[in-house]
């Protein structure tokens, strides 16, 4: 069976053309739906994947109405190739079910491969290039050595309460708590010591 899928983001835009597409290519069930590529929810394209079944296709007109990104439409391709699903994009001329179709179907999950590991490679000597400048990663810390003796200090006082110390030094008391936890215990100045 041929399934189409259709979607525009908005609902001022028009699936029409679309549609006509999928007809002319001889769909026999389509899909249509209006919500941005970005939106993670598109209930007509979730329904259309639980109806697929083995030897059926799937058509667009374009590859970027069924994909949100390119990481995305080589998940969906994939995920059809594994039930043994087709894929057709009319206007990409891009069809699984030919020898030349596969190959542009492998060279695209290729290149998303390839910029997967350009990216991750990128960020690397990112973190590397910091940490030999002597940065760290991760977020700065909310308290400083000083203020938490400070915090020690004033929490030796009975009367003090932790929520009082977090809202002197401008924190969170899990954040106090936290800092305190990883900080030595304070030391019991001598009555000797100025």
């Amino acid at each position: 069976m041929k399934f189409g899928y259709a979607r525009v983001s908005t609902d001022e835009q028009s699936d029409n053309a679309q549609l006509d597409a999928l007809n002319d290519a001889g769909c026999e069930r389509i899909f249509s739906e209006k919500f941005s590529g970005k939106s993670k929810q598109r209930p007509e394209l979730e329904r259309m994947i639980d109806s697929l079944r083995s030897g059926d296709i799937v058509v667009v007109q374009r590859l970027d109405r069924l994909g949100r990104s390119l990481k995305d439409l080589i998940e969906l391709l994939d995920g059809f190739k594994s039930q043994q699903v087709s894929f057709i994009s009319l206007n990409e001329n891009i069809d699984t079910t030919t020898a030349v179709g596969e190959l542009a179907f492998h060279m695209i999950g290729s290149i998303a491969q390839f910029e997967r590991r350009l990216i991750s490679e990128r960020t690397k000597a990112g973190l590397d290039a910091a940490r030999a400048r002597g940065r760290k990663g991760g977020r700065r810390v909310k308290l400083k050595p000083s203020d938490i003796k400070k915090a020690q200090a004033m929490l030796l006082d009975p009367t003090v309460t932790k929520s009082e110390v977090a809202e002197h030094f401008g924190v969170s008391r899990p954040t106090l708590n936290k800092s305190l936890s990883t900080a030595p215990p304070p030391q019991e100045r001598s009555l000797f010591e100025k």
